[in-house]
């Protein structure tokens, strides 16, 4: 018989369990003394109060997918036509004459859309205009401000 194989007569003695709770010893898992020692303990979990004091964005509802972005105010070149020739168009002039409604405090945005009949020569400042309303103003001599 060789020495690495010898064997025990008895098998190693297990190590006590200590305390509630089974195999972990003396304090089971649980770390130390207080609150988070004891049975049934129930402490709030503090990310859960931070995510409760955050304010929630409510009533969205069915237009969750709506976007906030401030779209322009659309004007067909058609409504112009009541204009003088020659006159300027600012989205100033278009709010005074009632064309547009102001959303908030500051001038909205216009956009120039082709539609109907077009045939006075008008100048055109600080408004979005359509390729299709573009045309339709250079072909009636109008000009378009940048």
């Amino acid at each position: 018989m060789q020495h690495h194989e010898l064997k025990r007569k008895n098998a190693n003695k297990k190590t006590k369990t200590v305390g509630r709770g089974g195999k972990r010893g003396k304090t089971s898992g649980r770390g130390t003394k207080g609150q988070n020692a004891r049975a049934g303990r129930k402490k709030r979990p503090e990310l859960r109060d931070l995510i409760k004091k955050i304010p929630k964005l409510r009533g969205r509802g069915k237009n969750i997918f709506k976007s906030f972005e401030k779209r322009p105010n659309i004007v067909k070149l058609s409504a112009l036509n009541g204009f003088k020739t020659g006159a300027m168009i600012t989205p100033a002039i278009l709010l005074a004459s009632g064309m547009i409604e102001k959303k908030g405090r500051m001038t909205p945005r216009v956009k120039i859309l082709a539609g109907g009949e077009f045939d006075k020569a008008l100048k055109f400042k600080d408004c979005e205009i359509s390729s299709g309303a573009r045309t339709a103003i250079m072909g009636a001599g109008g000009e378009i401000a940048p």
